[in-house]
């Protein structure tokens, strides 16, 4: 049968529509025949409204492309030549609790970095090695293209764990720098060479102009002066410029919760006690993408999507498929396995890099050793990231407490301890493999603390 299928976990997703309007726009480099959203039942209802949606884009199109819904993951599987991940393990009610806990004794909450990343961390990965076994026996030839955070240590476990070494990890953090600086100094995308490396939300850039001129702190000094294209659930608190000037690389937004920790907690904390955490605003944003999505009118994306906070995920996850599929070699940042594009890590880990992206996967840019400050802080980040995705799939208490306490956002202590504990108590009905460690806090006595638990019962209902 000719034409591609494409499976997509957690297909009832918000982002569902973009990904839908790439494959679209690309249709004459990727025949797409049959797309596949699936999801658990508890966003069955999610899944239906978002894929009525697609299949009115479709409709709308010159393709003639079925889009099917399922709960049943390994009927989507059979055969597919890709398959994109976008689950989110407990819904929003998780994030909103991986937020609202550390919070509550003043540390950061946050989605992907510190107590609430490494959480969702522990959720996400089993879930994903599960997804790989299934693969490996309905469609062992497909390459796995994920965007389900924390992207990099998911894909670093599909790697290690999972031996699968078709994968690629994506991240909209390095497309909106490429969109968005270029113009701060007169120039368009393609007139500039971007060199990414680091992790996942972790990475810091280099930026060249086509005479091979170093354009970084001509960039950086733009910075200072104009929108600076941060994502929209990053709070803008300006980078130290001397910090900038002295590493001559440019951080990613999400550097700011490491080099300006204190201004980024006192203002996580304001909104947790005022307007409510980013996950709470995103739930808001969500449901009224979901009332958009159920008017049988709509048969394109929406603008209010661009508020999401992850936008163009799903448009770089297309390309990455095109790439693959059309041998296209694009340069794209991508998570995948290190080969030695970042000498300061050992070679058969994950990082995020600049990649030719073609039929045999990523071919790696290399970067080069990075300045000292810069080392340090990746190394750090890296065996935090190991400890934490063995400690998802071990279940192992000690080796998650490990992770802890060198997790740079985190107190190390009796208050980090705390958060940890509660967090398996609130996230226990998701966290399996960590079923011996929670019996045996609950037989201690530990609970989520009363006035938290009434908090939560209240931010997460509806």
């Amino acid at each position: 049968m000719t034409g591609v299928k494409i499976a997509t976990i957690g297909g009832g997703s918000s982002y569902t529509p973009e990904l839908m309007e790439g494959f679209i726009k690309r249709y004459e480099e990727l025949p797409i025949r049959e797309i596949w959203l699936v999801d658990v039942e508890a966003g069955r209802e999610k899944l239906e409204i978002v894929g009525a949606m697609a299949q009115r884009m479709w409709d709308a199109s010159p393709y003639k492309v079925k889009v099917h819904l399922t709960m049943d993951r390994k009927e989507a599987l059979q055969g597919a030549d890709f398959v994109t991940t976008q689950f989110r393990v407990g819904l929003l009610e998780a994030r909103i609790k991986d937020e609202r806990i550390p919070a509550y004794y003043g540390m950061l909450g946050q989605e992907t970095n510190g107590a609430g990343g490494m959480f969702k961390a522990f959720r996400t990965i089993p879930v994903i090695l599960d997804i790989v076994e299934d693969m490996k026996r309905y469609c062992p030839d497909a390459w796995l293209v994920n965007f389900a955070n924390p992207s990099g240590m998911v894909t670093e476990a599909v790697v290690r764990y999972g031996k699968w070494d078709k994968v690629i990890g994506l991240c909209n953090v390095p497309v909106m720098a490429t969109m968005l600086e270029p113009g701060l100094i007169g120039k368009e995308t393609d007139e500039l060479i971007y060199k990414f490396a680091g992790l996942n939300h972790f990475h810091w850039h280099k930026v060249a102009d086509n005479h091979g001129q170093d354009v970084t702190l001509d960039l950086i000094d733009k910075m200072y002066q104009e929108d600076n294209g941060l994502p929209k659930n990053i709070y803008d608190i300006p980078f130290e410029r001397d910090l900038l000037e002295q590493m001559k690389m440019i951080p990613c937004a999400y550097h700011r919760y490491y080099y300006q920790e204190e201004e980024m907690l006192a203002h996580a904390l304001e909104e947790y006690q005022t307007i409510g955490t980013r996950g709470q605003q995103v739930k808001q944003t969500e449901n009224e993408l979901f009332e958009l999505y159920k008017d049988p009118n709509l048969n394109y994306k929406p603008e209010q999507l661009l508020q999401r906070g992850g936008a163009y995920y799903s448009d770089a996850a297309c390309e990455t498929i095109a790439s693959i599929y059309a041998n296209k070699e694009t340069q794209i940042v991508v998570s995948t396995k290190n080969e030695g594009a970042v000498p300061d890590l050992p070679a058969d880990c994950v990082v995020e890099v600049t990649a030719y992206i073609g039929a045999q996967g990523a071919r790696n840019v290399a970067f080069g050793p990075l300045p000292t400050a810069e080392r340090g802080w990746l190394q750090v980040m890296k065996a935090m990231e190991l400890l934490t995705i063995e400690a998802a799939v071990t279940g192992d208490y000690g080796t998650a407490l490990q992770a802890f306490t060198l997790n740079p956002l985190i107190v190390s202590g009796a208050t980090g301890k705390r958060v940890m504990d509660e967090l398996f108590i609130a996230h226990k009905e998701f966290l399996p493999n960590f079923a011996e460690t929670i019996a045996k806090l609950e037989a201690e006595g530990v609970t989520v603390q009363d006035e938290i638990a009434r908090d939560l019962s209240l931010v997460t209902a509806g």
